[in-house]
């Protein structure tokens, strides 16, 4: 495949929030690994060239000290603040999504917000580290999505506060379907956000229920898969790498690809600190897989 051309309108549309957005977007996690700002700048600023106009992050992404070990360095660097050094004033259009949930307490530990004050603390974190009045989307992320517990009280919360005008759209992350039916009861959920992958395949049938009910679906650890944050390997399976070989392209594109082939609600937000790799990621939008090339890569199905 040659990337040179492609941008992210390759990859389709989808309507996030009443917002027409490429279904090909951008996660910020891995933006703090790397010591020197400038690197990330320029990552983000050619995203954004190439027609990314939906970026994933988080308050919590920061490095060193955060879920990835990152480089060290004299001080803690957040995702936030780097979209923010490279891109504000945002253009407009841009859509940046972010998560409350895990963080960061006022004394440096690691925290599940569980209480409107905690999360509301997350959010005016949020809203200062990005400098907007008002967040775009919020997705609220479960830390444990095993058990029966209840979303009701903290998705009430994050209502609230989008009510106030702090929000303008709201989604989660790490659920189930039990969890979705039970924060639309309270308020729109725009997109649902959880891991997903060719070899992570265990919401197949959240990906339908959400097409059903025009909800996003937006799958984390696309290319990663079981590496989740270790990051991309080189350990594919032998039907994604008959299927590159084939096609010409990167097994990485192949997964992407996959990903975008499983509906219209789907929505890609691959992360990397590379511009080389960011183009590559972007290019896949372009990837059109027959369905030989489907059945290949999900012989269950």
């Amino acid at each position: 495949m040659i990337n040179e051309g492609i941008t992210a309108a390759a990859a389709g549309t989808w309507k996030l929030g009443g917002q027409t957005i490429h279904r090909m977007g951008f996660g910020s996690m891995r933006l703090t690994v790397n010591p020197d700002p400038a690197v990330a700048v320029r990552v983000l600023r050619r995203a954004v060239e190439l027609g990314v106009d939906h970026i994933d992050t988080a308050a919590f992404y920061r490095s060193p000290g955060g879920i990835l070990a990152g480089h060290a360095g004299d001080q803690a660097r957040y995702a936030t603040e780097l979209i923010r050094a490279a891109l504000w004033p945002y253009p407009k259009g841009l859509l940046i999504a972010t998560k409350v949930g895990p963080g960061v307490s006022p004394t440096g530990e690691w925290e599940s917000a569980v209480t409107p004050a905690q999360l509301r603390r997350q959010v005016e974190e949020n809203l200062r580290r990005l400098q907007v009045d008002r967040l775009d989307l919020v997705n609220l992320r479960i830390v444990k999505r095993p058990g029966h517990d209840s979303v009701a009280e903290r998705f009430a919360a994050l209502a609230a506060m989008r009510d106030e005008g702090l929000i303008r759209h709201l989604g989660l992350s790490n659920v189930r379907l039990d969890h979705v039916l039970e924060a639309t009861a309270i308020a729109p959920v725009v997109c649902v956000q959880n891991s997903y992958a060719i070899d992570i395949r265990r919401d197949d049938d959240l990906v339908q229920a959400c097409a059903d009910r025009g909800i996003a679906f937006v799958p984390f650890f696309a290319i990663a898969g079981p590496g989740r944050e270790d990051g991309a390997g080189e350990n594919h399976d032998e039907a994604v790498r008959k299927v590159a070989a084939d096609h010409g392209v990167t097994p990485h594109q192949v997964r992407l690809a996959w990903t975008l082939h499983q509906g219209r609600n789907v929505l890609a937000i691959p992360g990397t600190g590379s511009v080389e790799h960011l183009q590559d990621n972007i290019a896949a939008g372009a990837l059109r897989l027959g369905r030989a090339d489907l059945a290949r890569l999900s012989p269950q199905q």
